[in-house]
């Protein structure tokens, strides 16, 4: 995998699943991306209350699709829904550096020892972590730092991964398909499997 700058866009995203399964669809059935940014633009196809807001949708689900090589699209479209959400989770994953390092050090780590739960204390270590590695994330705000910890438990309980507790939330240790921990191993997106599987 490409580890990428830490960045705080998340605070302005969603997991996007319904509209992640749109564009890989319409990939599936030979459309291009180009196409079906035509396709979004004329029809809003993810249902967006603006025109801006449907272009961000558009632009950052297209970045999650496409950097996932096809072998995954056909998984994808023969998958259960477990397996779906999964996908568009390494997505997310594979571009946001930030969000797989909270997922691979603190989500994974509760995994291996056994601990079944985190809450918000883990959250704030980890970003409190984060400030002395990285200066950009140093000069980040309270309240942006708040909304990225909203942004990471909502995602991880769509994605299938928690539950929706208010203060401690129980991690869902998910089944890889085969077919899924092959490919993340084949596109060198092994340390996304390990966080996933909660392996060392």
């Amino acid at each position: 995998m490409t580890r990428k700058e830490y960045s705080a866009s998340a605070v302005k995203l969603s997991f996007w699943f319904m509209e992640f399964k749109k564009v890989v669809y319409l990939l599936h059935e030979g459309k291009s991306i180009c196409e079906i940014q035509e396709i979004n633009r004329a029809h809003n196809i993810f249902g967006a209350p603006t025109k801006q807001r449907a272009e961000q949708i558009f632009n950052t689900v297209s970045i999650r699709v496409q950097c996932l090589s096809s072998s995954f699209y056909s998984l994808f479209s023969a998958g259960d829904i477990s397996t779906q959400k999964l996908i568009a989770l390494v997505a997310v994953m594979e571009t946001d550096t930030l969000f797989f390092d909270f997922v691979y050090e603190v989500i994974r780590e509760k995994m291996i020892i056994g601990n079944n739960e985190y809450s918000n204390n883990d959250l704030r270590g980890f970003f409190h972590s984060k400030q002395l590695q990285s200066e950009k994330v140093a000069k980040w705000t309270e309240a942006t730092i708040k909304r990225l910890s909203r942004c990471y438990k909502t995602m991880l309980f769509e994605a299938g991964m928690t539950d929706k507790s208010k203060l401690t939330r129980r991690i869902v240790k998910p089944i890889l398909d085969p077919q899924l921990e092959h490919l993340l191993k084949d596109n060198d997106m092994e340390p996304i499997a390990k966080a996933l599987m909660g392996v060392r």
